[in-house]
């Protein structure tokens, strides 16, 4: 694998690029923003004009998704919740929508403090989407859901509304609540 430092010419961003090649990778590209540098990963026999044409067009997707999401309100609504239900402890290190999730209305990486809720909730109500926002950051002390972890969920006043709403929309929620 071979890491190369570049600078980003073709992209609106002040960011630094890395490009990571790999052997194995045939036709997929793929970029994630990581402590303010941008992660390329590109086919080990792709040519200095086509990384340099991917680099920009991975940054400008990569800023549009960020533009897009609304990670800056998520986050203002996370510190919210954690000052109000948690005396301002348990706060995400990062919280986003992600595309991805279809199965899980939240997930909780504890090791990062990353939360990430699922876009199918966008249009869901507000006290909906926060239930699954502290539901998350309860994680955050709690991995399992044990008693424990359910008496900190439960301080959300509408907690079991928000569970019977998203048992109708089709999810099963995490665990059974204590």
């Amino acid at each position: 694998m071979n890491s190369d430092v570049l600078p980003l010419f073709a992209a609106p961003t002040a960011d630094r690029v890395v490009v990571i090649r790999s052997p194995r990778r045939r036709r997929t590209i793929s970029a994630q923003r990581r402590n303010g540098v941008i992660e390329i990963r590109l086919p080990m026999g792709m040519s200095l004009e086509e990384e340099q044409r991917w680099i920009g067009r991975m940054a400008l997707r990569l800023d549009r998704r960020k533009a897009r999401t609304g990670d800056a309100e998520l986050d203002q609504r996370a510190r919210r919740l954690a000052d109000r239900y948690f005396g301002g402890d348990l706060v995400p290190e990062s919280i986003r929508w992600s595309d991805n999730m279809t199965t899980r209305w939240g997930s909780c990486t504890i090791d990062s403090g990353a939360v990430r809720l699922s876009s199918r909730m966008r249009d869901f109500p507000a006290w909906v989407i926060d239930y699954v926002i502290v539901h998350e950051m309860a994680h955050l002390r709690y991995r399992g859901h044990g008693p424990r972890f359910w008496s900190l969920v439960n301080r959300y006043l509408l907690t079991e509304r928000a569970r019977g709403f998203l048992i109708a929309k089709g999810g099963e929620p995490d665990g059974e609540p204590e």
